[in-house]
Protein backbone atom coordinates (compact mmCIF):
# COMPACT_ATOMS: atom_id res chain seq x y z
CA UNK A 1 0.00 0.00 0.00
CA UNK A 2 1.32 3.04 -1.36
CA UNK A 3 1.75 5.73 1.65
CA UNK A 4 4.73 7.82 0.80
CA UNK A 5 1.65 10.97 -0.53
CA UNK A 6 1.48 13.06 2.60
CA UNK A 7 0.98 13.24 6.39
CA UNK A 8 0.74 9.72 8.03
CA UNK A 9 -2.27 8.25 7.39
CA UNK A 10 -2.49 6.36 10.67
CA UNK A 11 -3.28 9.97 12.00
CA UNK A 12 -5.98 9.60 14.25
CA UNK A 13 -9.05 11.36 12.36
CA UNK A 14 -11.47 13.86 13.03
CA UNK A 15 -14.38 13.28 15.49
CA UNK A 16 -17.21 12.41 14.07
CA UNK A 17 -18.88 9.11 11.80
CA UNK A 18 -17.28 8.58 8.47
CA UNK A 19 -19.52 6.76 6.07
CA UNK A 20 -18.57 5.08 2.70
CA UNK A 21 -20.96 4.60 -0.13
CA UNK A 22 -19.08 3.01 -3.38
CA UNK A 23 -19.70 1.79 -6.87
CA UNK A 24 -18.60 -1.81 -6.77
CA UNK A 25 -17.67 -1.54 -10.66
CA UNK A 26 -14.99 0.77 -10.29
CA UNK A 27 -11.69 0.70 -9.11
CA UNK A 28 -8.62 2.65 -7.63
CA UNK A 29 -5.45 1.19 -6.41
CA UNK A 30 -5.69 -1.96 -4.82
CA UNK A 31 -9.67 -1.63 -4.79
CA UNK A 32 -12.27 -1.85 -1.91
CA UNK A 33 -10.26 -4.22 0.42
CA UNK A 34 -7.04 -1.93 0.43
CA UNK A 35 -9.48 1.23 1.21
CA UNK A 36 -10.84 -1.01 4.41
CA UNK A 37 -7.37 -1.30 5.24
CA UNK A 38 -6.25 2.05 4.61
CA UNK A 39 -9.61 3.14 6.58
CA UNK A 40 -8.67 0.99 9.49
CA UNK A 41 -5.24 2.16 9.53
CA UNK A 42 -6.43 5.43 9.79
CA UNK A 43 -8.10 4.60 13.07
CA UNK A 44 -11.34 4.04 10.99
CA UNK A 45 -12.51 0.63 11.25
CA UNK A 46 -16.00 0.63 11.52
CA UNK A 47 -17.19 2.94 9.01
CA UNK A 48 -20.33 2.94 7.66
CA UNK A 49 -20.43 0.35 4.61
CA UNK A 50 -22.50 0.89 1.43
CA UNK A 51 -22.11 -0.64 -2.04
CA UNK A 52 -24.25 -0.28 -5.16
CA UNK A 53 -24.27 -1.80 -8.48
CA UNK A 54 -25.33 1.89 -10.20
CA UNK A 55 -24.90 5.44 -9.49
CA UNK A 56 -28.42 6.09 -9.39
CA UNK A 57 -28.51 3.87 -6.33
CA UNK A 58 -26.37 6.23 -4.40
CA UNK A 59 -28.70 8.93 -2.83
CA UNK A 60 -31.26 6.22 -1.24
CA UNK A 61 -27.76 5.48 0.63
CA UNK A 62 -26.46 8.61 1.46
CA UNK A 63 -29.68 9.33 2.95
CA UNK A 64 -29.05 5.98 5.20
CA UNK A 65 -25.67 7.41 5.78
CA UNK A 66 -26.86 11.16 7.11
CA UNK A 67 -29.75 9.49 8.90
CA UNK A 68 -27.15 6.76 10.93
CA UNK A 69 -25.18 10.29 11.54
CA UNK A 70 -22.63 10.51 9.25
CA UNK A 71 -20.22 13.59 9.60
CA UNK A 72 -17.83 12.35 6.54
CA UNK A 73 -18.63 10.90 3.37
CA UNK A 74 -16.21 9.25 1.11
CA UNK A 75 -17.48 8.78 -2.29
CA UNK A 76 -16.06 5.98 -4.31
CA UNK A 77 -16.50 6.02 -8.44
CA UNK A 78 -16.34 8.62 -11.23
CA UNK A 79 -18.00 12.08 -11.38
CA UNK A 80 -21.56 10.19 -12.01
CA UNK A 81 -21.21 9.25 -8.03
CA UNK A 82 -20.81 12.46 -7.24
CA UNK A 83 -23.45 14.07 -8.95
CA UNK A 84 -25.75 11.77 -7.26
CA UNK A 85 -23.63 12.54 -3.78
CA UNK A 86 -23.60 16.09 -4.27
CA UNK A 87 -27.51 15.79 -5.38
CA UNK A 88 -27.77 14.25 -1.74
CA UNK A 89 -25.55 16.24 0.63
CA UNK A 90 -26.07 19.44 -0.76
CA UNK A 91 -27.15 22.00 1.73
CA UNK A 92 -26.49 19.04 4.49
CA UNK A 93 -23.23 20.19 6.04
CA UNK A 94 -22.01 16.99 5.71
CA UNK A 95 -19.06 16.60 4.31
CA UNK A 96 -17.79 14.57 1.21
CA UNK A 97 -14.61 13.14 0.25
CA UNK A 98 -13.79 11.91 -3.11
CA UNK A 99 -12.15 8.76 -4.51
CA UNK A 100 -11.68 8.63 -7.99
CA UNK A 101 -12.55 5.41 -9.15
CA UNK A 102 -14.43 6.46 -12.12
CA UNK A 103 -13.86 6.63 -15.69
CA UNK A 104 -14.36 9.89 -15.57
CA UNK A 105 -13.35 12.48 -12.45
CA UNK A 106 -13.29 15.82 -13.30
CA UNK A 107 -14.36 17.26 -10.22
CA UNK A 108 -11.73 15.45 -8.23
CA UNK A 109 -9.23 16.61 -11.01
CA UNK A 110 -10.36 20.46 -10.83
CA UNK A 111 -9.82 20.18 -7.05
CA UNK A 112 -6.25 18.33 -7.18
CA UNK A 113 -7.92 15.66 -5.42
CA UNK A 114 -5.13 12.41 -6.85
CA UNK A 115 -6.19 8.86 -8.58
CA UNK A 116 -4.25 7.76 -5.39
CA UNK A 117 -5.89 6.18 -2.92
CA UNK A 118 -3.59 6.90 0.28
CA UNK A 119 -3.22 10.46 -0.85
CA UNK A 120 -7.27 10.73 -1.21
CA UNK A 121 -8.26 8.70 1.67
CA UNK A 122 -5.23 11.41 3.98
CA UNK A 123 -7.15 14.14 1.96
CA UNK A 124 -10.87 13.20 2.96
CA UNK A 125 -10.00 12.91 6.80
CA UNK A 126 -7.21 15.37 7.27
CA UNK A 127 -7.71 17.56 4.19
CA UNK A 128 -9.37 21.49 3.85
CA UNK A 129 -12.57 21.49 3.68
CA UNK A 130 -14.56 24.08 1.73
CA UNK A 131 -17.85 24.91 1.19
CA UNK A 132 -18.26 24.74 -3.13
CA UNK A 133 -21.03 26.20 -5.13
CA UNK A 134 -23.13 23.48 -6.96
CA UNK A 135 -24.98 24.42 -10.08
CA UNK A 136 -29.05 23.39 -10.16
CA UNK A 137 -30.49 22.37 -13.40
CA UNK A 138 -34.65 21.29 -13.65
CA UNK A 139 -34.72 20.05 -10.08
CA UNK A 140 -31.29 18.28 -10.06
CA UNK A 141 -27.61 19.59 -8.68
CA UNK A 142 -24.59 19.14 -10.72
CA UNK A 143 -20.97 19.76 -9.74
CA UNK A 144 -18.99 20.24 -12.85
CA UNK A 145 -21.12 20.94 -15.55
CA UNK A 146 -24.32 20.63 -17.28
CA UNK A 147 -25.33 21.11 -21.39
CA UNK A 148 -28.04 20.58 -23.71
CA UNK A 149 -27.49 19.84 -28.06
CA UNK A 150 -24.26 18.30 -29.15
CA UNK A 151 -22.53 17.77 -25.66
CA UNK A 152 -25.99 15.93 -24.43
CA UNK A 153 -26.19 13.57 -27.57
CA UNK A 154 -22.20 12.68 -27.35
CA UNK A 155 -23.13 11.83 -23.60
CA UNK A 156 -25.72 9.32 -23.91
CA UNK A 157 -24.15 7.60 -26.67
CA UNK A 158 -21.29 6.71 -24.38
CA UNK A 159 -22.69 4.45 -22.69
CA UNK A 160 -20.95 2.64 -19.86
CA UNK A 161 -19.85 -0.60 -21.84
CA UNK A 162 -18.05 2.01 -24.16
CA UNK A 163 -16.34 4.11 -21.84
CA UNK A 164 -15.74 0.70 -20.30
CA UNK A 165 -13.76 -0.35 -23.44
CA UNK A 166 -12.24 2.96 -24.61
CA UNK A 167 -12.03 5.46 -21.43
CA UNK A 168 -12.35 9.13 -21.97
CA UNK A 169 -11.95 8.34 -26.22
CA UNK A 170 -15.28 7.12 -25.98
CA UNK A 171 -16.51 10.79 -26.10
CA UNK A 172 -14.17 11.81 -28.65
CA UNK A 173 -16.10 8.64 -30.51
CA UNK A 174 -19.14 9.15 -30.17
CA UNK A 175 -18.20 13.17 -30.61
CA UNK A 176 -17.48 13.11 -34.07
CA UNK A 177 -20.44 10.84 -34.53
CA UNK A 178 -22.90 14.11 -33.60
CA UNK A 179 -20.78 17.19 -35.51
CA UNK A 180 -22.82 17.05 -38.34
CA UNK A 181 -26.18 17.60 -36.03
CA UNK A 182 -28.27 20.43 -37.03
CA UNK A 183 -28.68 23.25 -34.93
CA UNK A 184 -31.50 25.00 -33.04
CA UNK A 185 -33.46 28.25 -32.41
CA UNK A 186 -32.03 28.86 -29.33
CA UNK A 187 -32.91 31.82 -26.68
CA UNK A 188 -31.27 32.53 -23.20
CA UNK A 189 -32.31 34.84 -20.48
CA UNK A 190 -29.42 35.22 -18.06
CA UNK A 191 -30.10 37.04 -14.37
CA UNK A 192 -33.50 38.17 -15.79
CA UNK A 193 -31.66 39.48 -19.61
CA UNK A 194 -32.18 38.86 -22.60
CA UNK A 195 -28.58 37.18 -23.32
CA UNK A 196 -28.76 34.79 -26.70
CA UNK A 197 -31.35 34.56 -29.43
CA UNK A 198 -30.39 32.33 -32.42
CA UNK A 199 -28.79 28.87 -33.96
CA UNK A 200 -26.94 26.94 -31.25
CA UNK A 201 -25.66 23.29 -31.70
CA UNK A 202 -24.54 23.25 -28.03
CA UNK A 203 -25.62 25.23 -24.88
CA UNK A 204 -22.82 24.34 -21.69
CA UNK A 205 -23.06 25.53 -17.88
CA UNK A 206 -19.77 24.89 -16.07
CA UNK A 207 -19.10 25.01 -12.48
CA UNK A 208 -15.39 24.28 -12.85
CA UNK A 209 -13.01 24.83 -15.79
CA UNK A 210 -12.23 21.62 -17.30
CA UNK A 211 -15.27 19.42 -18.39
CA UNK A 212 -15.93 16.43 -20.08
CA UNK A 213 -12.68 14.97 -22.12
CA UNK A 214 -10.82 16.81 -20.05
CA UNK A 215 -11.51 20.00 -22.11
CA UNK A 216 -10.89 23.41 -20.68
CA UNK A 217 -13.46 25.06 -21.45
CA UNK A 218 -14.25 27.84 -19.20
CA UNK A 219 -10.96 29.23 -18.70
CA UNK A 220 -11.55 31.58 -15.48
CA UNK A 221 -14.35 29.43 -13.74
CA UNK A 222 -14.10 28.55 -10.09
CA UNK A 223 -16.44 26.65 -8.25
CA UNK A 224 -16.61 28.69 -5.32
CA UNK A 225 -17.44 32.46 -6.52
CA UNK A 226 -21.30 32.17 -6.48
CA UNK A 227 -21.80 32.08 -10.51
CA UNK A 228 -21.87 29.70 -13.04
CA UNK A 229 -20.33 29.98 -16.67
CA UNK A 230 -22.43 29.90 -19.99
CA UNK A 231 -21.41 28.81 -23.23
CA UNK A 232 -22.99 28.87 -26.43
CA UNK A 233 -21.85 27.32 -29.59
CA UNK A 234 -23.13 28.08 -32.91
CA UNK A 235 -20.16 25.56 -35.01
CA UNK A 236 -21.89 23.46 -37.31
CA UNK A 237 -20.29 20.46 -39.15
CA UNK A 238 -17.07 18.98 -38.83
CA UNK A 239 -14.76 21.70 -40.15
CA UNK A 240 -16.51 24.34 -37.60
CA UNK A 241 -16.53 21.73 -34.65
CA UNK A 242 -12.73 20.88 -34.87
CA UNK A 243 -11.60 24.24 -35.11
CA UNK A 244 -14.10 24.93 -31.87
CA UNK A 245 -12.56 22.09 -30.10
CA UNK A 246 -9.04 22.94 -31.57
CA UNK A 247 -9.65 26.51 -29.45
CA UNK A 248 -10.74 24.82 -26.35
CA UNK A 249 -8.70 22.63 -25.95
CA UNK A 250 -5.63 25.11 -26.52
CA UNK A 251 -7.60 27.08 -23.28
CA UNK A 252 -8.55 29.47 -26.03
CA UNK A 253 -12.75 29.17 -25.91
CA UNK A 254 -13.35 32.71 -25.71
CA UNK A 255 -11.43 33.51 -29.02
CA UNK A 256 -13.40 30.80 -31.16
CA UNK A 257 -15.81 32.66 -33.79
CA UNK A 258 -18.71 29.71 -33.08
CA UNK A 259 -18.43 30.19 -29.35
CA UNK A 260 -20.08 32.96 -27.16
CA UNK A 261 -19.92 33.29 -23.51
CA UNK A 262 -20.50 34.99 -20.37
CA UNK A 263 -21.55 34.29 -16.76
CA UNK A 264 -24.49 34.39 -13.96
CA UNK A 265 -26.26 32.94 -11.25
CA UNK A 266 -29.64 32.34 -12.90
CA UNK A 267 -30.19 31.31 -16.35
CA UNK A 268 -33.08 30.00 -18.74
CA UNK A 269 -33.15 28.58 -21.60
CA UNK A 270 -35.63 27.84 -24.44
CA UNK A 271 -35.30 25.51 -27.31
CA UNK A 272 -37.48 25.07 -30.26
CA UNK A 273 -36.39 21.65 -30.66
CA UNK A 274 -36.25 19.26 -27.39
CA UNK A 275 -32.50 18.10 -27.29
CA UNK A 276 -30.76 15.96 -24.65
CA UNK A 277 -29.41 17.23 -21.90
CA UNK A 278 -26.91 15.71 -19.24
CA UNK A 279 -25.48 16.32 -15.93
CA UNK A 280 -21.77 15.65 -15.13
CA UNK A 281 -21.69 12.76 -17.61
CA UNK A 282 -24.97 11.66 -17.08
CA UNK A 283 -27.69 11.39 -19.79
CA UNK A 284 -31.12 12.69 -18.58
CA UNK A 285 -33.35 12.57 -21.77
CA UNK A 286 -35.10 15.16 -24.21
CA UNK A 287 -36.45 18.72 -22.73
CA UNK A 288 -36.86 22.03 -24.70
CA UNK A 289 -36.68 23.97 -21.41
CA UNK A 290 -33.87 24.62 -19.10
CA UNK A 291 -34.11 26.79 -15.92
CA UNK A 292 -30.42 26.30 -14.13
CA UNK A 293 -29.02 28.49 -11.35
CA UNK A 294 -26.47 28.37 -9.09
CA UNK A 295 -26.63 27.09 -5.16
CA UNK A 296 -23.74 29.20 -3.36
CA UNK A 297 -21.51 26.82 -1.02
CA UNK A 298 -23.82 24.09 -1.04
CA UNK A 299 -21.54 21.18 -0.63
CA UNK A 300 -18.72 21.01 1.80
CA UNK A 301 -15.84 19.12 0.05
CA UNK A 302 -12.57 17.48 1.50
CA UNK A 303 -9.45 19.26 -0.24
CA UNK A 304 -5.93 19.01 -0.50
CA UNK A 305 -4.53 21.96 1.68
CA UNK A 306 -3.05 23.72 -1.20
CA UNK A 307 -6.31 24.51 -2.88
CA UNK A 308 -7.33 28.13 -3.23
CA UNK A 309 -9.03 30.04 -0.26
CA UNK A 310 -12.83 29.98 -0.45
CA UNK A 311 -13.92 33.59 -0.89
CA UNK A 312 -15.90 35.07 2.40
Amino acid sequence: MNTSTGADPRAVPPAGRVAVVAHRRKVLGGGLAELRATLAAAGVDKPLWYEVPKSRKAPKKVRRALRAGADLVFVWGGDGMVQRWADALAGSGTAMAILPAGTANLFATNLDVPADLAEAVRIGLHGRRRALDLGRVNGEHFAVMAGAGFDGEMIAEADRELKGRLGRLAYVWTGLRHVGGRPVRTRIRVDGADWFDGEASCVLFGNVGTITGGIPAFDDARPDDGCLDVGVSTAAGAVQWARTLGRMAAGRSADSPYVRMTRGRKIKVRLDTPLTYELDGGARGETDRLKVRVVPRALTVCCPEAAPTVDG
